[in-house]
């Protein structure tokens, strides 16, 4: 069975900021999600339909400077920028071995948490985090019993994913080999690299980033 989109990364550097830069495009305001432990980042989430979601990240002015980079280039960018995605699977030990036989490696599944404002704890696991062919190759994800993010959410739809890379045949040769889906994704050969939405809302479509 393949791998489904489940998330995509829009990573700035004040969550406020994102949070209003999605809704003045997207029409909907994100509601907050919570906290990342150790890592520095906190995030709020906008439903994309079909259990999957947009997930906003920007430093958590709460948390102490990490001492490693804050994920997803959020320590970089300067403005909204879509850094990063992830596909949900079950069975990540076996995927990764799949994987790694088709020539990508994922890189071992790690488990990780956060809790929601309403206190509820989730939990996961996933791969490392995608900076391979400059971070358009996405991690996997499972989150086994937990509850999906994406419940609950205000949400528009998500209609396809465009990916732009110089190296187009290695990132489509990637995404084989994690058993990404076909229909929604759209590979180009263009630089600069870039990774954008087209979205559907109630006011029409939207390209995003």
């Amino acid at each position: 069975m393949r791998a489904q989109i489940d998330h995509i990364v829009l990573a700035g550097p004040d969550l406020t900021e994102l949070e209003e830069y999605a809704e003045a495009h997207l029409g909907i305001r994100p509601q907050p999600g919570g906290a990342h432990p150790g890592v520095g980042t906190r995030n709020s989430l906008l439903g994309l339909g079909g259990q999957r979601y947009l997930e906003l990240v920007a430093p958590d002015p709460e948390q102490p400077d990490p001492a490693q980079p804050r994920p997803f280039r959020v320590d970089e960018v300067t403005e909204p920028t879509l850094t990063g995605w992830a596909l949900r699977a079950q069975g990540l030990p076996e995927r990764v071995a799949r994987a790694r036989e088709r020539g990508l490696d994922p890189g071992d599944p790690r488990p990780m948490s956060r809790r929601r404002p309403d206190g509820e704890e989730l939990s996961w696991e996933l791969t490392s985090l995608g900076t391979s062919l400059d971070g358009m190759v996405p991690f996997l994800i499972d989150w086994g019993s937990t509850p999906h993010p994406s419940e609950g959410l205000p949400a528009v739809k998500l209609v396809t994913v465009r990916l732009r890379h110089p190296q187009a045949a290695r990132l489509s040769s990637a995404l084989e080999a994690l058993d990404a889906p076909r229909g929604p994704i759209q590979l180009r050969v263009a630089e600069p690299v870039r990774m954008s939405l087209v979205i559907a809302t109630d006011e029409g479509s939207v390209t995003l980033g």
